[in-house]
């Protein structure tokens, strides 16, 4: 089974993105937890939350992606940024709980000249306060291109912050193919090799979801500019083999290209032919 779906706007709510989703073809989708350029969140419906966990059992949807907003910076050299991006999480904790079950995506952030290993025990300090042993939600480290002093460009990173997370069966990581990309590890030519080596250094069974994008730049760019399936360096020929392949199977694959609802269903049904 592949699961596959995109980026929806929660404007409609839960079960109206459930809806959406169906209407392009989709069976999983990601969604922002609130605004993704500020902190300000919708009241949780219970209800409404409730009738998508009933359609995603219905239609037989794989499990969904919640987004962070991209303004957390867990660590950050300023000292109110990073109580923001804790406060978020937390909250988001106990919102996701409503959707028992599923991911909690967000960007590790950038250590703005601190240096690397400064960056790492700072994330791993906030996810220690926000990650408990009950909830039910897996958060996700996002795969990043390290443009600038972005934490999360190599796998190494990643393994390093899950080192030092307590509760370790519930943290783990969202591959996105244009962030792995411009990181420099060639998925088109070989992506045997490269899943090898997150499997040595982080492990595929932290490997919970998938972002299918094109992008833009050559490999090794560390730019991070996404591209619509078939528009970019990668292509669609290595994306189809991406989510085909067998160490990536049943993961939730979660496109994050320029487009609109119907550009969403035509890339969808492209990459399942």
């Amino acid at each position: 089974m592949i699961y596959i779906g995109c980026h929806l706007s929660s404007t409609k709510g839960f079960a109206g993105m459930g809806r959406v989703a169906g209407t392009i073809g989709a069976n999983t989708f990601q969604f922002f937890t609130r605004n993704p350029r500020g902190g300000k969140a919708k009241n949780i419906d219970p209800e409404d939350a409730a009738a998508l966990m009933e359609l995603m059992k219905r239609e037989g949807f794989g499990p969904i992606v919640a987004h962070a907003p991209y303004t957390l910076n867990p660590c950050s050299d300023k000292a109110h940024v990073r109580e923001f991006a804790r406060m978020v999480m937390a909250d988001d904790m106990k919102r996701m709980e409503y959707l028992p079950g599923n991911y909690y995506n967000f960007h590790p952030g950038s250590h703005v000249g601190q240096g690397r290993e400064a960056g790492i025990a700072m994330i791993i300090d906030l996810l220690n306060e926000i990650i408990t042993p009950e909830q039910s939600t897996i958060v996700l480290l996002e795969t990043m291109a390290g443009k600038g002093s972005e934490i999360g460009g190599r796998f190494e990173d990643l393994a390093e912050i899950i080192a030092g997370v307590n509760v370790k069966d519930r943290i783990g990581v969202c591959m996105d193919t244009c962030h792995i990309s411009d990181g420099g590890y060639d998925i088109v030519t070989d992506l045997d090799g490269v899943l090898e080596e997150f499997d040595s250094v982080v492990g595929l069974d932290r490997l919970h979801a998938l972002h299918i994008n094109d992008s833009m730049n050559p490999v090794g760019a560390h730019k991070d500019r996404h591209a619509g399936i078939g528009d970019g360096t990668i292509g669609t020929a290595a994306l189809k083999a991406f989510i085909n392949h067998p160490a990536l199977k049943g993961l939730p694959c979660i496109l994050e290209t320029p487009n609109d609802l119907d550009g969403y269903a035509r890339e969808i049904e492209l990459l399942r032919q």
